[in-house]
């Protein structure tokens, strides 16, 4: 078995970091550039599973994110963030240092083969249709109409997500404790309230998850 490895991964638009992580397997390679093998990637999640939980939909008290399903390059991404200082998550910092970038690359590519639940925590609903207005005006150009994101562009898939992690992620980034917060999507959130945050966080956790 691997050594223990938490994955702690979250919603950001962000841009491209210059890989600078540890050496091992895939040397001192952009995880980013390494195809992920899944079924290495599924003894390493192992330990993971312990908090994301082995399907990979997390916590509904908005903890910890769903990463089941969500896009190779956006997890990645997240793993390299905090790694390199871009995203402050303590919690997550120890087990990134101790992961090969080859390694990121094949738990993110077990991640992806794991399914989305309908049964992610959402809002009340009471504000979901205004919510979903802000959604259709403001996320949708880069998120989709259906929340599936843009792996190319490392946007990330918001479908199934729960609802008090993306309210959570929403009210850090207006309050700049998001490093790695994607500029134009900050330019939209600072002038949220927080009616309009929860509102559209709401809606977000209701958007259909595609069947397959």
């Amino acid at each position: 078995m691997k050594t223990a490895k938490l994955l702690t991964l979250c919603l950001a638009l962000a841009a491209t970091t210059a890989w600078a992580g540890p050496h091992g397997a895939g040397g001192g390679a952009d995880p980013l550039k390494l195809k992920g093998d899944a079924k290495n990637g599924e003894e390493v999640y192992e330990v993971c599973s312990a908090c994301h939980l082995a399907s990979g939909i997390g916590r509904p008290d908005g903890t910890l994110p769903v990463v089941s399903a969500q896009h190779k390059a956006v997890l990645v991404k997240q793993m390299v963030d905090i790694l390199t200082g871009h995203r402050d998550n303590p919690t997550m910092l120890p087990f990134a240092q101790s992961m090969t970038p080859q390694e990121m690359a094949d738990t993110a590519a077990y991640m992806t083969t794991l399914k989305l639940s309908p049964k992610n925590g959402k809002g009340s609903g009471k504000n979901a249709k205004q919510g979903m207005a802000l959604y259709d005006k403001d996320c949708k150009t880069c998120h989709g109409a259906k929340g599936e994101g843009n792996e190319a562009k490392l946007i990330p898939m918001l479908t199934g997500q729960h609802f008090k992690y993306m309210q959570r992620q929403l009210a850090e980034m207006r309050a700049g404790k998001r490093k790695n917060a994607d500029k134009d999507m900050l330019k939209v959130i600072k002038s949220y309230s927080d009616a309009d945050i929860e509102a559209v966080s709401d809606a977000m956790s209701r958007l259909p998850i595609p069947k397959k």
